[in-house]
């Protein structure tokens, strides 16, 4: 697998860079699996492609705040994140068999971040559909946009994030996993107690990410930022 270790400047770069490493590998431009790591400069919620704006985010807190609100195109809950919280995305070629179906694919990413993670930090768990956490506190949530050929697989790795935000920019997710027993954000979640580059480390080893990617779609990237990702009409389709 190749390995992709690149922050972008801007928030709508940074979640169109991930869209354009898709498109590209199902128009087979990118024919290689791919990891890449990245860590947000600034604070900013990501609402899920289904998401509405104004139930699973606190918009008139996140703009006094100046913290940009952005909707990605994978499923799941809004997050926050920032500097403090190791993102993740995996391109990865829907043709295996262990990736043909949801549960599947959940089951293949999770279960090797467990095993890359364990050894770092003992007591690791896949929770819920797909959050890790260390025992009943969550510092992992994760999901997936698949296409016919390939899928992007990303998430969260809270290590050093000031968990607080969560609570102030984030509303009740309408949908929990049972493990979460109506806990608040301050309850439920927690930081990884490991620094970033054991992490990197951990899941550049877990997926045998050992193989530098030497360019990547720039141009595609720009035009989705400016296009799509900086859209009020994509970011608030759903309020």
């Amino acid at each position: 697998m190749q390995l992709l270790d690149l922050t972008l400047d801007s928030p709508a770069e940074n979640l169109a860079l991930d869209e354009a490493l898709l498109q590209n590998a199902e128009s087979a431009e990118q024919a290689s699996e791919v990891l890449r790591l990245w860590e947000p400069r600034e604070f900013m919620v990501v609402l899920g492609s289904s998401s509405r704006a104004t139930v699973e985010a606190r918009l008139a807190v996140c703009r006094q705040r100046r913290i940009a609100v952005l909707r990605r195109t994978s499923g799941g809950a809004a997050v926050v994140t920032g500097p403090g919280c190791l993102m993740y995305s995996l391109l990865l070629d829907r043709r295996r068999p262990e990736l043909r179906g949801i549960d599947t694919t959940h089951q293949f990413v999770l279960d090797a971040l467990v095993a890359a993670l364990g050894p770092l930090k003992p007591g690791v768990a896949r929770r819920g559909t797909s959050d890790l956490a260390i025992g009943e506190r969550k510092f992992s949530g994760n999901s997936l946009r698949v296409k016919r050929d390939w899928l992007l697989y990303h998430g969260t790795l809270l290590y050093r994030f000031p968990l607080r935000l969560m609570g102030q920019c984030l509303g009740s997710p309408p949908r929990q996993p049972e493990y979460r027993g109506g806990r608040s954000h301050a309850l439920f979640v927690a930081n990884l107690p490991l620094e970033a580059p054991p992490l990197r480390e951990a899941l550049a080893r877990a997926f045998a990410a050992d193989e530098p990617l030497a360019t990547w779609p720039e141009e595609l990237t720009a035009r989705l930022a400016a296009e799509k990702f900086t859209d009020p009409d994509w970011t608030y389709r759903l309020l």
